[in-house]
C-alpha cells in the first residue's frame, strides 16, 4: 500500500546500488531508475549522488530516507494487523536458505505449509549460510534456514534438527574402503570444498583445526558454491568432499560412498528471524511451523545412525 517510489528509493539508498536494489525488489534496473527519477521530480531536487561506483544520499535524500523508513514500517504493520483480523494467512513470504536445505528440507516444508496456507506465496533466495544470515539481519529476508548457529545478536536463532556430515568419494577411490576418517587421514588427498561463507565449510575447517590439521594445509582442488557440481566432481574421482547426509541422498548417491568422520561431525538446521523487527503472524507462523516440523521428524526417526557405505548398493539413510 505504501508508495512504490518510496519503496524503491529506500532499497537503493539502503544498498547503495541500483543493481542490488533491482535484485532485491525483483525489478529491472531501468524500472528502478524510472521510479527514482519520478520521486526526484516530485520533490524537485536530487536525492541521490551517483559516482565512484556507489550511490550516496544528498542532504535532501537523508531526510526522505528517514521518513521512508518510518512510512514503510507503519505501512507494513498496518497491512499485517488488518490481515490478521482474518483467520487465513496471506501474502508474500521471503525465505533465505542454504543449498543443502533448499535441495532436501525446503521442498517438504513448503509442500506442507502451502497446503495448510494456500494464499501464502513463498519467495525463496538460495545462497550460503553467511549470506542468508546477513540478509535476514538486514531485514531483506523474512526468515532464514541455515546450517549453523547465527552469530549476529540481532537475530533469533532456533535449532530445529541435526544432520551428520560425511566424507564422500567415488566408488573405487583409494579412500572408499575406509570405515571412518580422522582428520589426519584426509590430509594430502585432493579436497573438493564448499565456497567461503558456507556453513559446512566452516564446520569442516573447525573439525580439521580441532584435530591437529590446519585448514590451510588441505589440498583443495576446487571451491564451489554449487552442491550438484561438487557431487559431480567427486563422482569423477577428482577428490573427496564433505557434505550433509541428507544432501547425499537427495542428489542421488549412486556411484558415491559416504563415510563418517572420527569424531563424528554434525550440521544443524537453524531457523532465523530478526529480533528487533515487527514480526507479522505470517513470519512467526512459518518459523514456528519449520521448527516444529523438523524437530518432530528428528524425534520420530531418532538420532543419526553410523553411516559407512562400501558396496555398489549402499545407500546411507537420512535421519531427519
Amino acid at each position: 500500500m505504501a508508495d512504490r517510489r518510496l519503496q524503491v528509493f529506500h532499497a537503493v539508498a539502503k544498498h547503495g546500488s541500483f543493481t542490488r536494489a533491482a535484485e532485491t525488489l525483483y525489478m529491472t534496473q531501468p524500472a528502478v531508475t524510472f521510479q527514482i527519477k519520478q520521486l526526484e521530480e516530485q520533490f524537485n531536487t536530487r536525492l541521490l549522488d551517483r559516482g565512484h561506483g556507489r550511490v550516496t544520499l544528498t542532504p535532501a535524500g537523508d531526510i526522505v530516507f528517514a521518513y521512508a523508513e518510518r512510512i514503510l514500517g507503519l505501512s507494513d504493520e498496518m497491512e499485517t494487523r488488518i490481515a490478521e483480523l482474518t483467520d487465513e494467512l496471506t501474502g508474500v513470504l521471503t525465505i533465505g536458505t542454504s543449498q543443502t536445505i533448499a535441495g532436501y528440507w525446503l521442498p517438504m516444508l513448503l509442500d506442507k505449509f502451502m497446503k495448510k496456507h494456500p494464499r501464502v506465496i513463498p519467495r525463496v533466495f538460495v545462497a550460503n549460510s553467511e549470506n542468508i544470515e546477513n540478509r535476514v539481519a538486514a531485514h531483506e529476508l523474512d526468515v532464514g534456514l541455515v546450517e549453523k548457529q547465527a552469530s549476529d545478536p540481532a537475530l533469533e536463532c532456533t535449532l530445529a534438527c541435526q544432520d551428520e556430515l560425511l566424507v564422500i568419494v567415488a566408488q573405487g577411490h583409494e579412500l572408499a574402503a575406509a570405515s571412518s576418517f580422522k582428520a589426519s587421514d584426509l590430509q594430502g588427498h585432493p579436497f573438493i570444498d564448499r565456497d567461503p561463507g558456507a556453513a559446512i565449510r566452516a564446520l569442516a575447517e573447525d573439525f580439521f583445526r580441532a584435530n591437529g590439521v590446519p585448514p590451510e594445509s588441505l589440498n583443495r582442488r576446487a571451491e564451489l558454491g554449487s552442491l550438484p557440481s561438487i557431487l559431480h566432481l567427486v563422482k569423477q574421482g577428482l577428490g573427496f568432499a564433505i557434505v550433509a547426509k541428507a544432501a547425499l541422498n537427495d542428489y542421488n548417491n549412486r556411484g558415491l560412498v559416504g563415510i563418517s568422520l572420527e569424531p563424528r561431525l554434525f550440521s544443524s538446521l537453524n531457523v532465523l528471524v530478526p529480533k528487533d523487527r515487527f514480526r507479522s503472524r505470517l513470519h512467526s507462523t512459518f518459523a514456528e511451523f519449520a521448527v516444529s516440523m523438523f524437530t518432530n521428524m528428528e524425534r520420530v526417526e531418532g538420532p543419526p545412525a553410523e553411516v559407512v557405505a562400501h558396496s555398489d548398493t549402499a545407500n546411507p539413510s537420512t535421519h531427519s
